[in-house]
């Protein structure tokens, strides 16, 4: 992976985030910056070739989306697969984070039911407040029609002078 080919530059990991888990791995070694460049080219060609794998797999059962199997199946064909424990725990973490996250409707202390006819609630009243505005628009366009029509009939008193 070449560092001055600007497309590549593109496709690395932050090094904030490189530097972050430097500093949980060995927080009492100062890293050099060659050092840590290095360790960045290494995770990104991991990455690269961990990813290009999958995608490989991928293609092969004719999916259109790359699933976490099909990277744990790419740690395997590479010779990776003392990863795969470790990989399967994140996942599931990921996972669980994303329940977690899905269920603040839950925390609301609502029941569904209730929020389900809050909402149909709403929607009505929407809609009735929808009718009453059409009908008001239909009132003023008939009292315009009528005003007009009374401008454009002669009066009977006129007719006869």
């Amino acid at each position: 992976m070449a560092s001055n080919d600007k497309d590549d530059d593109e496709l690395t990991i932050p090094r904030a985030a490189i530097n972050k888990l430097i500093k949980e791995i060995v927080p009492d070694i100062r890293v050099a910056n060659d050092s840590r460049e290095f360790i960045l080219q290494c995770c990104s060609e991991f990455i690269h070739k961990i990813t290009t794998e999958a995608n490989l797999i991928c293609e092969s059962q004719q999916k259109k989306t790359m699933s976490a199997e099909h990277v744990l199946l790419a740690l395997d064909r590479l010779g990776f697969s003392n990863y795969k424990s470790d990989a399967e725990s994140v996942m599931n973490d990921c996972k669980g984070k994303r329940r977690r996250q899905s269920t603040r409707l839950e925390h609301l202390g609502i029941p569904e039911e209730e929020l389900l006819r809050q909402q149909q609630e709403l929607f009505a009243k929407a809609r009735q407040e929808q009718a009453l505005i059409e009908q008001q628009e239909w009132l003023q366009m008939q009292n315009a029609a009528l005003a007009q029509h009374s401008l454009d009939v002669p009066n009977e008193d006129e007719e006869y002078e």
